[in-house]
């Protein structure tokens, strides 16, 4: 790693650091009664994986939502299916289960039987187009836009969109913050939103001041259109959005 590579590693864990203190101390009223901060708890995989992939500058960057219960709550990494993250993002590390996590949603890190399966088809589609890791991430970085993830008494997933209005503009503020010291510190040549929220939110934060925008389709289970084949759909939309798959 160069140095110049190495500093934007440094950079991206004091963001990282100062995004989970900052969104730690907001608070949530019910329904949400659990909320899980991975760049806490799993903050060693995660800064595994910055300083693993996050070093280079000028990549397509793919942003993602927040983090589900079995993927990045447990290992730290976007996307994060356990599997996929130790066996093809080719990152583990110890993960310090907080005590108040929900339990319907244990954190277990990587001994977690559970699968995401969003973070199979985008880990899965990344190792079948570029056949390894260091291929992939020549030429993308994963990264999420809300670090925290939000659970009902019931289990029930509740992402950011659906907090009411005044805790969802606090949450908004830190994290626009927050990414645009990432685009800031990774010079990205695009931004491509994994789904529509990411994109919408990318496009507010950083206004005149973006990359060239984009998204995705988003490979939730809960899109029929995902479920028809998601490989097929992202890689028709990012060749669109001009992105080459193939050099």
């Amino acid at each position: 790693m160069g140095s110049d590579d190495a500093g934007r590693v440094r950079r991206l864990k004091r963001l990282s650091r100062d995004l989970a203190r900052d969104c730690g101390a907001l608070r949530f009223a019910p329904p949400v009664t659990h909320v899980s901060n991975p760049l806490v708890h799993a903050r060693a995989p995660h800064e595994r994986y910055l300083e693993r992939h996050g070093g280079r500058r000028g990549r397509t960057v793919l942003l993602g939502m927040n983090p589900g219960p079995w993927g990045m709550a447990q290992t730290g990494v976007p996307f994060g299916d356990p599997a996929h993250v130790r066996d093809f993002v080719g990152v583990e590390g110890p993960v310090s289960p907080p005590a108040d996590a929900h339990p319907k949603r244990p954190i277990l890190g990587f001994d977690s039987p559970r699968s995401e399966v969003s973070g199979q088809r985008l880990w899965g589609w990344a190792r079948e187009r570029f056949g390894s890791d260091r291929a992939f991430f020549r030429r993308f970085f994963v990264v999420n836009y809300c670090p925290l993830a939000f659970m009902e008494e019931s289990g029930r997933n509740r992402t950011p969109d659906k907090l009411p209005a005044d805790e969802r503009e606090a949450l908004y503020e830190v994290c626009n913050a927050a990414l645009r010291r990432l685009v800031d510190i990774l010079e990205p040549e695009r931004l491509v939103g994994i789904g529509a929220f990411a994109e919408q939110r990318a496009a507010e934060a950083l206004g005149d001041e973006a990359p060239s925008l984009g998204r995705v389709l988003h490979p939730s289970p809960a899109s029929p259109v995902a479920n028809r084949g998601w490989a097929e759909a992202a890689e028709k939309q990012l060749r669109a959005l001009g992105v080459d798959l193939d050099a």
